[in-house]
């Protein structure tokens, strides 16, 4: 369970939550770091996620993702929470969907708070979360041909 924090999110009338995204493009690391820059923020945790060459020991030749239309809601409640759990300055995430090759970037996440600790705790928090509940599915395809569905990501 997360710590609480007596005065989480705080900012008065700025949103922290400053981008999330679902995009059919390629994502920019710098755009994502750039949208939780906060002068009152001493730490900033940032995850990516990019497509392997493998996975349960098949090799991986490219993947697929597909959202719902409900998503970005979805995302948007995500964030919600993590900015009621710590005292976030500032957050972001954007998420990939369609065809991607091996390297590309499928979801980066950054998360700014007062101190590291806390920052590294509410990113861990997103990117689990986004990972177990928005409708963002992806299908494998292995190098032998064969396909698979995993659950969201």
């Amino acid at each position: 369970m997360a710590p609480t924090y007596d005065h989480p999110g705080e900012l008065g009338a700025r949103d922290p939550i400053r981008l999330l995204a679902v995009r059919d493009e390629p994502l920019s690391l710098d755009e994502v770091f750039r949208a939780v820059g906060d002068d009152a923020a001493g730490g900033t945790a940032l995850f990516v996620g990019t497509v392997r060459n493998h996975d349960g020991g098949a090799d991986v030749a490219a993947l697929g993702y597909s959202g719902h239309p409900s998503a970005e809601a979805e995302m948007r409640r995500v964030a919600e929470k993590v900015v009621a759990d710590y005292p976030v300055r500032a957050l972001a995430a954007v998420h990939r969907v369609g065809d991607l090759r091996v390297g590309d970037l499928a979801v980066v996440v950054a998360v700014a708070c007062p101190h590291r600790s806390e920052a590294f705790e509410a990113c861990r928090r997103l990117i689990d979360d986004l990972k177990h509940e928005v409708p963002i599915w992806k299908q494998q395809t292995f190098t032998d041909g064969s396909q698979e569905w995993v659950g969201a990501c």
